[in-house]
């Protein structure tokens, strides 16, 4: 008698919720059975439940909003992998309660997101978006000594608000410029540290009062939901620029468009939102803001490195690859300690 074949064991299943890089992604082939999106995709909270119910792991990102409610018939389902370094769209308190491990993408984006703040911090002192607008609508008919006059960034003062290695990055761009950099941060670094940034710790008062420039590049929680409020942009000075690249819910929007509006601030430049992707009409209309669509980190060489990072992440969570069962970024580190980290098949 001949002998039965083999039954073939299943493999895990794997969401990637947004077209990423092929290649990177068609890493996850030889372990999982992949469940790919072709086109950038808005899912409603009932759609991400529907991709998780079956899933053993994803590839997320920072538009996929994923807590109780979206995993709350996932029985398969032991990581999730969040290409980004901010992860306020995970609940990570609900994830770890269900056993779940959460990774980001820590470290791979500093230099380059550094770059870009430092670039919007231009933008924004020396009004180049502003008179781009003011060219292309034809203007210029005639050059003059007064004309977009903005503010110097040499021998001005840079406040860093969140001193984390983005922060440093700024800080030591800013000490290159011969800026004075002074920052504010939830524990002060060490001396060596503050030495190689050339930057000055204060407290956030005296930050406010006596930055020419502040940059925003702390992690949002709910604790400094529009830190940034009223209260603090009157502590400001009237010539200041704010840069924001952390996150939008740190900055309450519509105060901050009133300082703008008002000439109580004079520029600001922002790159995150709290309605991401809505953005405020408020500061739509306004002349003396810099708006960019979330793209700190938008270098090739970079995002190909998040992508990398994250299923490099996904292959260990989910006990698979040389790393199996130990991914480098985890956000719930406990879970694996708990020994709730799936085990290779």
């Amino acid at each position: 008698m001949s002998p039965e074949p083999a039954v073939a064991e299943s493999r895990p299943r794997v969401w990637v919720s947004q077209p990423l890089f092929d290649d990177v992604i068609g890493r996850l082939d030889e372990y999982f059975d992949v469940q790919s999106t072709a086109q950038v995709s808005e899912y409603a909270a009932g759609e991400i439940a529907a991709h998780l119910r079956q899933a053993h792991g994803a590839v997320v990102t920072l538009n996929e909003r994923i807590g109780t409610a979206e995993i709350a018939g996932a029985a398969h389902l032991r990581a999730i992998a969040n290409v980004g370094v901010g992860y306020n769209n995970l609940d990570i308190p609900a994830l770890s309660a269900a056993g779940i491990i959460a990774t980001n993408t820590p470290d791979v984006l500093t230099e380059t997101t550094a770059d870009f703040g430092f670039a919007l911090l231009m933008a924004t002192a020396r009004r180049i978006t502003e008179a781009e607008r003011w060219l292309r609508a034809g203007q210029w008919q005639q050059w003059s000594f007064s004309s977009m006059l903005g503010s110097d960034l040499h021998g001005s003062t840079l406040g860093i608000l969140g001193m984390g290695r983005i922060g440093q990055g700024i800080a030591r761009r800013g000490a290159g410029f011969g800026m004075r950099v002074l920052y504010h941060n939830r524990s002060r670094l060490p001396a060596a540290v503050e030495g190689q940034c050339q930057a000055s710790y204060v407290d956030l008062d005296s930050l406010l009062r006596q930055s020419d420039h502040l940059l925003l590049v702390l992690p949002y929680s709910p604790e400094v939901h529009h830190l940034i409020d009223a209260s603090a942009l009157s502590k400001m000075k009237p010539s200041a620029t704010l840069v924001n690249i952390a996150r939008g819910g740190i900055v309450d929007e519509v105060a901050l468009a009133a300082a703008l509006a008002q000439g109580r601030l004079a520029g600001a430049g922002l790159d995150v939102y709290e309605g991401e992707p809505q953005v405020r009409p408020e500061l739509l209309a306004l002349d003396n803001v810099v708006l960019t669509p979330h793209i700190a980190s938008a270098s090739l060489a970079t995002r190909r490195a998040m992508v990398t990072l994250a299923v490099d992440n996904l292959i260990a969570a989910l006990g698979e690859g040389p790393q199996a069962g130990r991914p480098a970024t985890p956000i719930n580190a406990d879970v694996i300690t708990g020994k709730t980290i799936a085990t290779k098949r």
